[in-house]
């Protein structure tokens, strides 16, 4: 269960990033994935944020996405969206975040044909018409929702018939079971579940240096030591949860019968 007190941290950094980062240095928030058998070919803009790459590959790649239209639920600041867009070529694209700071600057920044993005709650989404995409993507957003259960049911409502769901992020390991139970209670065949935390480990550590030096630069002193948790530095909380599975890193797919 979230506290308040953790979402308001989450909201308070994210707010903060959208605010100092004028340059779009920090287009992916996620910690990222690490395979050797993953041979990811990137553009040289994408290359300093290679391993949060892979993990939106990780997803993109389970199905066809070409000509498709599909959505990101929880898009942040869209550079994992923009990659997808550029990679796979859907028709369509949209992505979706709670935070109006974040919405605003993809707006700004990405031009790319067919990509959009707009405001909306996770935990409903209304204003998305039912059977509207062939893939959703949720991609290390759903552990800030509160009500797991709606978000699953406008997952379902969103997706046409043989639609996918592309999905991956963390839980703590006691309550990992719980979520596989809701996945399950979609209604939704299960065709993947991989437990991907040894990747995101590696990862964290791969990425360690650049994190550093990146907070060091956007962050004033004072939030050196929250800023550095949030992005997994090696012997932070979170790299310590992670490293010894007290948090679950999990990729599933599922699809819409």
């Amino acid at each position: 269960m979230i506290t308040a007190l953790r979402e308001w941290m989450f909201r308070a950094w994210y707010w903060y990033v959208n605010h100092i980062d004028k340059n779009a240095e920090v287009l992916f928030m996620n910690f990222g994935y690490s395979n050797p058998d993953m041979k990811v070919k990137l553009d040289p803009k994408d290359e300093s944020s290679r391993h949060s790459v892979q993990l939106y590959n990780l997803l993109g790649s389970a199905t066809e996405l070409k000509n498709k239209d599909i959505v990101e639920i929880g898009c942040g600041r869209g550079g994992g969206l923009s990659y997808i867009v550029r990679t796979f070529s859907p028709a369509t694209a949209l992505g979706v975040d709670l935070d109006k700071h974040a919405v605003k600057f993809c707006n700004k920044h990405y031009s790319i044909k067919g990509l959009s993005f707009a405001n909306g709650d996770a935990q409903d989404l209304s204003f998305l018409k039912d059977n509207s995409f062939d893939a959703l993507l949720n991609l290390e957003s759903s552990h800030r929702y509160p009500k797991m259960d709606l978000f699953l049911k406008e997952v379902h409502r969103l997706l046409r018939p043989g639609g996918y769901f592309l999905y991956t992020d963390f839980r703590y390991d006691w309550e990992m079971p719980e979520l596989k139970k809701q996945l399950e209670a979609t209604g939704m065949t299960i065709l993947k579940e991989v437990m991907i935390t040894d990747n995101v480990v590696k990862a964290l550590e791969a990425d360690d240096p650049h994190k550093r030096l990146l907070v060091k630069k956007l962050a004033p002193r004072f939030l050196h030591k929250v800023a550095l948790n949030f992005a997994g530095v090696i012997g932070s909380e979170t790299y310590n949860q992670f490293s010894t599975h007290k948090y679950e890193y999990y990729h599933f797919v599922l699809q819409k019968n």
